[in-house]
């Protein structure tokens, strides 16, 4: 579905993308995860054809983007981060507004409603202004707009960004109904636990992949084991172990910290050594197999 070569985009001395190659397989949901400033915003504006790369190629469905612009747009849906609603426009006729400029037909957009509603659950809401609805609500009334017109491809920017846990659930939900369907979606998070979801996610820093692959291939090539040490002093053992500097990517929760680790028995010596010598007691020790936002810490420490 999606075929990127060599694209790269840079505003002023900054490369917000810097020479990126990958393919999106038709009918899968694939996941960009990344931190604020990393690119992934740059990255979907480009796909959607709001913004040109200053190098590279971009396809969809094999067409060359910059060629076949305006035949490309017909099928491919952008959902920015603010969807631009109308506050002062109630929910249906937000949706039929988007639905004549994308030039469905009045009647065509009444067909379509009804399966828009039912998987939005906003039919109860159909009269409520959209400046009135809540931000998991708008979010839902962002993605009916942009499916009004039947898209083979979604490009979602962060959509769960400062939504409640259960909107974000059950925008997931959504998701998933519509990969059922058919559609290709590629989405941008920074919610590690919701690229967990994806079948194939790349994770991104400094405009670059830095690993991709499915969820377990990404934590099976990290392997390891992260250490859940519970301590009496959490602060001062975090201190104690960060001036050491073997280990980079430390987690402090509660009174214990959590240490990424590919020889266990090697670096738990080091720690207790390190914990004993400033009379730090060490009350527990647990084993946890990494997350894929443990790896990801994990990756991102190991290039600096």
């Amino acid at each position: 579905m999606i075929s990127v070569k060599d694209v790269t985009k840079r505003f002023d001395n900054i490369t917000a993308v810097d020479k990126l190659s990958f393919q999106v397989q038709k009918g899968e949901i694939f996941g960009i995860v990344g931190p604020d400033g990393a690119g992934k915003s740059t990255l979907l504006r480009m796909l959607s054809g709001i913004m040109e790369p200053d190098a590279g190629e971009i396809k969809i469905n094999d067409k060359v983007f910059k060629e076949n612009r305006y035949k490309i747009k017909e099928n491919l849906a952008y959902m920015p981060q603010r969807f631009g609603l109308y506050e002062d426009l109630t929910v249906e006729e937000n949706i039929i507004f988007f639905g004549r400029l994308f030039g469905v037909s009045r009647r065509e957009i009444k067909k379509r409603i009804p399966a828009l509603y039912e998987f939005s659950r906003l039919e109860p809401f159909k009269d409520r202004l959209a400046g009135k609805l809540s931000g998991g609500m708008k979010q839902k009334l962002g993605l009916a707009c942009s499916l009004i017109h039947s898209p083979d491809l979604i490009l979602l920017d962060e959509p769960t960004n400062g939504v409640d846990p259960v909107s974000r659930r059950e925008f997931w939900k959504i998701l998933y109904n519509l990969l059922s369907d058919g559609v290709t979606i590629v989405v941008s998070t920074a919610y590690l636990d919701e690229a967990e979801r994806c079948n194939r996610v790349s994770m991104m820093s400094e405009g670059r992949f830095i690993r991709s692959g499915t969820p377990l291939e990404i934590k099976s090539s990290i392997g390891g084991l992260m250490l859940e040490i519970i301590t009496a002093n959490v602060w001062r053992a975090e201190e104690v172990l960060h001036m050491k500097g073997k280990f980079k990517n430390i987690i402090r929760e509660g009174n214990g910290i959590k240490i990424f680790t590919h020889s266990e028995a090697k670096d738990m010596k080091i720690i207790k050594e390190l914990l004993d010598k400033e009379k730090i007691k060490v009350l527990s020790v647990k084993k946890q197999f990494p997350t894929l936002e443990n790896c990801f810490m994990e990756i991102v420490a190991g290039n600096d």
